[in-house]
């Protein structure tokens, strides 16, 4: 059994993680704390994705929510102004994400380092700039206010907070399971030769500039569907929900985790999750009249702490001392 266990870590811990999320909902009946568990599974797509372009592929985003409200509002528009059923209004988010996403890699990928960043976060202002200005599609500053309709599995209808944890969370395991499958294979090894050195690999027949447009596709389609079920989840969607700061917050759960690392993902965007709900609470009792910028500003020193003293991220630096001290322990063991 032991032996299964190390020769399929990812197995083994993909399943223990399932039946356990799974046991979730028989014993918390809180809605509130659903929803902080939902928002998990949610920002997890959102985080893998990135983690998957920066962390194995090294190239830098900062406009991944362009992605997350592109699904969230082609679910939305689709389903009540042209009457198409949510799922497939959903599914439609993803690919118009992921094509997009695609067309756009063509361009910016001839860009490097800080200029790749402003041209993704150059992406995100416009976008940002559209949904205010088309009011008449997206409601402009005041949000999407036709109501997006729930999502159905034949007869059943979701509409309860339980229903949603565990849509989200299915989803949410899929894309680990999918992307665990993806660094592990040869296209992951691919991605990781490209990120230490774009010339090198080169040299040894990967196409960088292929791989950079793909993964930047996939990244999109794991945004979009998680802003999918999002619109429909919350039946309300506005823009302030995909502006710059939920692109940097993205970068932060991303960094907290370990950029490389597809299970530091849940970690990173769990811990930021529950960090902003406490930071947010906090910054209001100590400056009643603060706006979102002290976030921002909060969320800035957290990454920067996290760089100056664990820089492999939170997750990853945790196992890596882990296994030092287990090391160190069977060390000692052997000679005594």
């Amino acid at each position: 059994m032991l032996n299964r266990i190390r020769a399929h870590p990812n197995a083994t811990g993909l399943a223990a993680l399932a039946v356990a999320l799974a046991l979730v909902p028989l014993g918390i009946q809180n809605n509130y704390i659903l929803t902080i568990l939902i928002f998990i599974a949610e920002f997890t797509m959102l985080t893998i994705g990135l983690s998957l372009l920066m962390g194995y592929a090294g190239q830098i985003s900062l406009g991944q929510a362009t992605f997350l409200g592109l699904g969230a509002y082609t679910t939305a528009i689709l389903s009540t102004h042209l009457n198409i059923p949510p799922w497939l209004a959903l599914v439609s988010g993803i690919g118009l994400a992921a094509g997009l996403a695609y067309l756009i890699g063509m361009l910016i990928f001839r860009l490097r380092g800080h200029y790749l960043a402003m041209a993704t976060l150059g992406m995100n202002i416009i976008f940002f700039l559209v949904l205010t200005q088309e009011v008449e599609w997206t409601g402009g500053p005041s949000g999407f206010h036709w109501g997006v309709p729930d999502l159905s599995l034949g007869p059943l209808v979701l509409s309860t907070d339980v229903h949603y944890y565990y849509l989200f969370w299915f989803f949410a395991l899929l894309v680990i399971a999918l992307s665990l499958n993806i660094v592990n294979s040869r296209v992951g090894r691919a991605m990781r030769a490209l990120h230490t050195s774009e010339v090198a690999a080169e040299t040894i027949g990967i196409n960088t500039n292929a791989y950079k447009r793909k993964v930047f596709a996939l990244s999109a389609a794991y945004g979009a569907l998680a802003g999918g079920l999002h619109a429909t989840y919350l039946g309300f969607i506005s823009p302030s929900s995909f502006g710059i700061g939920i692109s940097i917050e993205l970068v932060v759960m991303a960094v907290a985790g370990g950029l490389a690392s597809v299970w530091g993902a849940i970690f990173g965007a769990a811990i930021i999750i529950l960090i902003d709900q406490y930071v947010g609470n906090l910054i209001e009792i100590v400056i009643p009249q603060a706006s979102g910028e002290y976030e921002i500003i909060a969320f800035g020193l957290i990454l920067m702490l996290i760089m100056i003293f664990m820089p492999e991220g939170l997750f990853t630096g945790m196992v890596n001392r882990w296994r030092k001290w287990k090391d160190s322990r069977a060390s000692v063991g052997g000679e005594i």
